[in-house]
């Protein structure tokens, strides 16, 4: 299995970490499913849709943590989101040299609204402990549901995101814009459109994510394994810069109707030839264009 996209979850745990080196906490035979779904006649999975466990990256040990969006797309509820936050804090205890979450979700699942809200707030609490505690939290984003709503939020807390073009990464994701806002505002059945507003390749140019890689378990390997010596960086000065980037991006692109209109603006030639370049050639066509 070589594509990130096409893997489940445990076949991107397996092919990413070193070999035979990952031992999961509350593996299938332990049954942590939801018992929310269990009393509204819903399918259950006996992992609630997320593993977690320890292993070695490089030699170096970490804690990873990977969303099944085969089930429900990946949604957090009360369990799925009390085994991402175990594994965090577990890792404030381990200091390993990081934790990795590979993320695939479309948000809280509705079936538990409440209860996947609190998990949210608390997968954001304790990612914020480990940043400010040292340890690095990296996202993977590659799969085929992307990353929209809580989990949105919670990548853009982490300390880098490696994504790939055919991930995805958003508040919310475009039905739910087209469902509230209307077609006119947003219509999700233009594929093209939704990738070139929330695909890996705009995320990157942004600087929402740090690195682009190929559609390939090895690929994300590679990235991830170059980030392991970065440092978490909570100063107040970093946040101040962050601000003002933010800043500088809505004065210059928001009057700015589509995202080929902002790759154009930064001074990218032939704008509309970006969605059709591999992830090398895509690198060496925007390198030193990004925010």
């Amino acid at each position: 299995m070589s594509s990130y996209y096409e893997a489940s979850a445990r076949e991107r745990l397996q092919n990413l970490l070193d070999p035979g080196s990952f031992q999961e906490f509350l593996p299938p035979s332990a049954r942590a499913q939801s018992p929310h779904l269990l009393q509204l006649e819903t399918p259950a999975a006996f992992d609630d849709g997320v593993i977690v466990g320890t292993a070695t990256l490089g030699g170096a040990k970490v804690l990873a943590a990977a969303q099944e969006g085969g089930f429900m797309g990946g949604a957090v509820g009360e369990v799925h989101g009390a085994k991402i936050v175990g594994l965090l804090e577990r890792a404030l205890d381990e200091r390993p040299a990081a934790v990795l979450l590979l993320v695939e979700s479309g948000g809280v699942r509705l079936h538990e609204a409440n209860a996947g809200l609190i998990a949210v707030s608390e997968i954001m609490r304790a990612v914020l402990a480990l940043r400010s505690a040292g340890v690095p939290v990296f996202v993977l984003d590659g799969g085929q549901f992307g990353c929209f709503g809580g989990m949105g939020i919670v990548a853009r807390l982490c300390d880098a995101v490696i994504i790939s073009e055919e991930g995805r990464l958003g508040l919310s994701g475009p039905e739910v814009i087209e469902t509230t806002c209307g077609v006119e505002e947003f219509d999700s059945r233009d594929r093209a459109l939704v990738w070139r507003t929330v695909g890996g390749k705009h995320r990157y140019l942004l600087g929402e994510a740090k690195e682009i890689v190929a559609d390939d378990i090895a690929a994300f390997r590679a990235a991830a394994l170059a980030l392991l010596d970065a440092k978490p960086d909570l100063s107040l000065d970093a946040l101040a810069a962050e601000h003002e980037a933010l800043g500088r991006r809505i004065e210059r692109f928001g009057s700015a109707a589509d995202a080929t209109d902002i790759w154009r603006a930064m001074g990218l030639e032939n704008p509309e030839k970006i969605p059709v370049l591999e992830a090398d050639d895509f690198r060496a066509a925007t390198a030193g264009r990004r925010l």
